[in-house]
């Protein structure tokens, strides 16, 4: 008994679905990443370019870092740094306190977006400690520190004597949901 045209058609189709599919999902890591450099000016690794600025020799330089926090108005949080400035020598690394709290009666997950200021100053501020790495969870009426250790590259531009570190939190609806759906965690009534 043969295999039927349309039966084989049908595997090559699937296969080359299956392929493709693959293929935009290995893709996405990097692309992201691309994105994340290119467009908003973040960077996202923590790898031998940090190591290499923790490495090098400071030249005495210092400059003023200014610190910033929101959150999105869907978010119940507050979330604002511990101090708003700090001063800082070029190729030490430093650390920040943010002080964030769920206002609300349940538990949320948040996510939170750095922005560097000015747009030529992103590329020489390496964060090698930040939680905006990862999903940040909040109990009801929990507030946690929030550190973020960061070395300003001494191959800054001269030019530049103050940076602004900003952060805004998003309300994570995804893992926020899948929380309070998790066995064992309370949910409250609907009002």
């Amino acid at each position: 008994m043969s295999a039927s045209p349309l039966g084989s058609l049908g595997v090559w189709k699937m296969l080359g679905i299956s392929l493709g599919a693959f293929a935009f999902a290995f893709s996405m890591v990097p692309l992201y990443r691309i994105t994340c450099e290119k467009v908003f000016g973040i960077r996202l690794e923590k790898g031998p370019d940090a190591a290499a600025v923790a490495a090098a020799p400071t030249d005495g330089r210092w400059v003023t870092v200014q610190f910033d926090g929101g959150v999105n108005s869907k978010l119940p949080w507050r979330f604002a740094p511990k101090q708003n400035a700090m001063r800082v020598q070029v190729g030490r690394q430093y650390e920040a306190l943010f002080a964030a709290s769920n206002v609300s009666d349940r538990a949320i997950v948040g996510n939170a977006v750095p922005s560097v200021a000015p747009a030529r100053a992103s590329r020489y501020f390496n964060k090698t400690e930040c939680f905006c790495f990862t999903a940040q969870t909040l109990a009801a009426g929990e507030s946690r520190d929030m550190p973020v250790r960061f070395i300003v590259d001494p191959a800054l531009p001269h030019g530049v004597k103050t940076i602004t570190l900003s952060y805004t939190f998003y309300k994570n609806d995804t893992q926020t949901a899948a929380l309070a759906a998790a066995p064992g965690t309370a949910v409250p009534a609907a009002s």
